[in-house]
C-alpha cells in the first residue's frame, strides 16, 4: 500500500452492476453483509485462498467517527498476513503500559509485553476509519476476488436447501441474489440478525459512558491512563488514551441516570473535559454516549448463515475485545469456508467455528463483566468491596491484582476436537491451541523475519532438523536450515529440540507438537484438525 492513510478514499461510488440485470438470480459462494474491519478482513482473507466473495454495505462511505481505536498484537499478526499491518503500525500510536490511579495517587503501572523478540507491539492506537480505509483499499487489489458492492442493502434473507436466497435494495431498485454461504457481519444492530428473527442473550448495564475524542497537543506519555474516583469527575471513573493526529480518547463515566441526548452537547462535554485537562485548548472531534453491553447468539451458525463479529456477539469497550475479537472471528472463519467449498472440509467443520468463537466470545463476555462490575459497581455492598480493594492496593500487591479496569484483549486458546493431545509434557511459553509466540528468525539468502511472517495462512509444519515429512498442501520450515533461530528462542519458547515438530493451522494455532513427528502422525493430525 503506497498511498498515505490519511490520503486514502473514505468514500465510494455506486455502481450498477450485471447481477442486477440477470434474469435469474446469480449464485456465489460466499456474500458478506457489511464492510467494516470485520467483513473486510473476511473477504481478503478469502481472497488469499482464491475463494471470491460479493461483500454488500448499505452505506457509501467509510463509518464516521474513531469507534473502535485499540488494535492488539495478535490482530496485528492478522493484518500483516492480509497486507495491511505495516501502514496501520506505522501511522498507529504503539503502548504497552498502562498506569491505573485512584484519585490523585498511582496505583500500579502494568507492562502488556514482557517479552521480547516480538514483531509487532502489544497494542497500536488507530482510528476505525484509518482500518476501514486501508482494507477497502487492499480489498480494491482483488479485483476478480472481492466484488464489493456499496450502497447494496440487504433487505430480505431467506433459507434455503444448501444455500440462502437474498434480496438487494439499491439506488436503481431491488435484486435477487443466492449465496452458498451468507456472513452476516453488519454490526450490533445486525438486520440479518432481525430478519432470522435470533435475539442475543446476556446482559445490558445501567450505567452510561461518555466518549469523547479531543484534538489537543499534550506531551502525555503513549499509555493508558485509568482513573478511579478521579477528582475531576465527581468521584467516578475516567479512561485516557492517545490517538493519532493529536487526537485523544477521553471516556467518562456518566451514572445510571445520565441523558444521553443531552449529556453529548458541547456546552455539556466541554466543561467535564476542561475539568479533567485543566486548560481549554482542545476542540471535540467526535463524541458519543453508550451503556456496557455483554450478549451474544446462542449459536453463532444458522445453517447457511454465520454470524461474525458484532453482529454475533457485544461486551463493553473497556478491554478493546470488541473489534479484535471479530477480526479473530473472521480469520477463524476464512481458512474453514475455504476448505469446506473446495470440498476438503469433514462436514462438522464450519461447526467448530461456532464451538472456537463461541467459547472466545464467552472469555470476553466474562471478563468485560467482571470489569463493568468493578469499574461500575451494581450495589452498595459491591461498591464497599471495590473501595476496598482500591484501598488496599496503594501498598498490598496482592490486592492490585484484583483491581479491573478492563483486561485488555489476548487471543483464546481452543481446546477443541480439531487439536490433537499433547502426548508428552511441554515447557516453554507456547500453548497448544494457541497462536503461537512469535520471535526473530533470519533466513539464508533472505535477511531478518519473524515467525509470524513465516506462517503462510496454510498449515506448517515445523521441525528442529530433519524430523518428519510433510503432507502434500503443507508448508514445511526447518528451523535450523530453512530458518535460522540465532537468539535461541524457538527452543526456548517452544522447548523444542532435535527431532520435534510442530504443527500450524492455517490460521497460525497450534495443532499438534511431537517429540518425534513421522509423517503418518502428521497427516492424521491435518485430517483431525479438518475435521475429517
Amino acid at each position: 500500500m503506497s498511498a498515505r492513510l490519511e490520503d486514502l478514499p473514505l468514500r465510494f461510488a455506486y455502481r450498477r452492476h450485471p447481477d442486477q440485470d440477470a434474469a435469474t438470480p446469480v449464485r456465489h459462494a460466499v456474500v458478506i453483509v457489511g464492510a467494516g474491519p470485520v467483513g473486510l478482513s473476511l473477504a481478503i482473507d478469502l481472497a488469499t485462498r482464491g475463494v471470491a466473495s460479493v461483500v454488500l454495505d448499505d452505506s457509501d462511505r467509510i463509518g464516521e467517527g474513531s469507534r473502535a481505536i485499540c488494535f492488539a498484537k495478535r490482530t496485528l499478526e492478522i493484518f500483516d498476513r492480509l497486507g495491511v499491518g505495516q501502514p496501520l503500525v506505522d501511522k498507529g500510536i504503539t503502548w504497552q503500559r498502562g498506569r491505573v490511579f485512584r484519585g490523585e495517587r498511582e496505583l500500579y503501572d502494568f507492562d502488556l509485553l514482557p517479552e521480547a523478540g516480538h514483531r509487532r507491539p502489544a497494542f497500536i492506537n488507530i482510528q476505525q476509519f484509518y482500518v476501514e480505509a486501508a482494507l477497502a483499499t487492499r480489498a480494491a487489489d482483488f479485483p476478480d476476488l472481492i466484488d464489493l458492492r456499496w450502497s447494496n442493502r440487504l433487505a430480505a434473507v431467506e433459507p434455503g436447501a444448501g444455500h440462502v436466497r437474498l434480496t438487494v435494495e439499491t439506488p436503481d431498485g431491488p435484486y435477487r441474489l443466492e449465496a452458498d454461504w451468507l456472513v452476516a457481519c453488519d454490526g450490533s444492530r445486525s438486520p440479518t440478525r432481525s430478519m432470522l428473527g435470533l435475539d442475543f442473550a446476556g446482559e445490558v448495564f445501567d450505567d452510561r459512558f461518555l466518549i469523547a475524542d479531543v484534538k489537543m497537543t499534550a506531551d502525555f506519555p503513549t499509555e493508558r491512563w485509568f482513573w478511579f474516583q478521579p477528582p475531576f469527575h465527581g468521584g467516578q471513573s475516567a479512561l485516557l488514551h492517545k490517538q493519532p493526529d493529536d487526537v485523544w480518547r477521553i471516556d467518562l463515566q456518566l451514572g445510571r441516570d445520565a441523558d444521553a441526548e443531552v449529556e453529548k452537547r458541547p456546552e455539556n462535554v466541554v466543561p467535564r473535559i476542561r475539568r479533567m485537562l485543566g486548560h481549554d485548548a482542545f476542540s471535540l472531534e467526535w463524541v458519543s454516549v453508550y451503556t456496557f453491553q455483554c450478549r451474544r447468539l446462542a449459536r453463532f451458525v444458522h445453517e447457511r448463515v454465520i454470524f461474525a463479529g458484532d453482529a454475533a456477539h457485544q461486551v463493553s469497550p473497556f478491554g478493546a475485545r470488541g473489534a479484535n475479537s471479530g477480526i479473530q472471528d473472521a480469520e477463524n472463519l476464512a481458512w474453514k469456508l475455504a476448505l469446506a467449498l473446495a470440498d476438503e472440509a469433514g462436514p462438522g467443520l464450519i461447526a467448530t467455528y461456532d464451538l472456537e468463537r463461541g467459547a472466545a466470545a464467552d472469555e470476553n463476555i466474562l471478563n468485560s463483566t467482571r470489569a463493568t462490575d468493578f469499574i461500575a459497581p451494581p450495589s452498595a455492598g459491591e461498591r464497599r468491596l471495590r473501595d476496598a480493594v482500591l484501598a488496599l492496593a496503594v501498598e498490598a500487591p496482592f490486592a492490585r491484582r484484583l483491581v479491573n479496569s478492563g483486561r485488555l484483549s489476548v487471543p483464546t486458546t481452543y481446546d477443541t476436537p480439531l487439536t490433537t493431545p499433547d502426548e508428552d509434557g511441554w515447557a516453554g511459553s507456547a500453548r497448544l491451541g494457541a497462536p503461537v509466540p512469535d520471535l526473530p528468525l533470519h533466513r539464508p539468502g533472505h535477511g531478518p523475519t519473524y515467525l509470524t511472517a513465516l506462517a503462510s495462512g496454510r498449515f506448517t509444519l515445523l521441525t528442529m532438523g530433519e524430523a518428519g515429512v510433510a503432507p502434500a498442501g503443507c508448508e514445511h520450515i526447518v528451523i535450523g536450515r530453512d530458518a535460522l533461530d540465532e537468539a535461541g528462542l524457538f527452543a526456548a519458547r517452544f522447548d523444542a529440540g532435535e527431532g520435534n515438530g510442530l504443527l500450524l493451522r492455517p490460521d497460525g494455532h497450534l495443532t499438534a507438537r511431537w517429540r518425534r513427528a513421522d509423517k503418518a502422525k502428521i497427516a492424521d493430525a491435518i485430517r483431525r484438525a479438518k475435521g475429517l
